[in-house]
């Protein structure tokens, strides 16, 4: 088990309610008041997770700067209130942003049970390869 801090609880709470509200902004057909609480919920969630030092390392990083400038524009845009552009930014920052930690993810859904044998299926594990291999190996 992995034992949290009092402060990595908080963050993680956070984190969990910005995606929540994120996602509800989303459903609600991007309302703009519910998405600009989810991104800010999400960031400050984030930063009591990993700490403020290495959450400014993570996002300033030199070969990241157009990821964070996408994500944290996206932000921006959505606080402005044109939640569809900013969205659109968000998620395509969030993708540059994260995508060095995409293929550990589906090697570890693929150790899941049931989602596991579902992404191991022959037709299903020789497209995902591809797709995972063009998207995140080659850049």
């Amino acid at each position: 088990m992995i034992s949290l801090t009092d402060t990595q609880k908080i963050g993680m709470g956070l984190t969990g309610f910005g995606v929540f509200f994120l996602f509800f902004g989303m459903i609600l057909f991007f309302d703009k008041a519910l998405l600009a609480i989810g991104n800010v919920l999400f960031v400050a969630g984030l930063a009591f997770v990993i700490g403020l030092e290495r959450t400014f390392r993570f996002f300033f990083q030199k070969h990241k700067m157009k990821a964070t400038g996408f994500f944290l524009g996206g932000v921006f845009v959505v606080l402005v209130g044109w939640p569809l552009i900013g969205m659109i930014f968000e998620i395509y920052g969030f993708f540059l942003l994260f995508r060095g930690f995409f293929p550990v993810v589906v090697g570890f859904i693929r150790r899941v049970p049931v989602l596991g044998s579902l992404l191991n299926l022959p037709g299903i594990r020789s497209v995902s390869n591809r797709v995972f291999s063009i998207m995140f190996v080659n850049h």
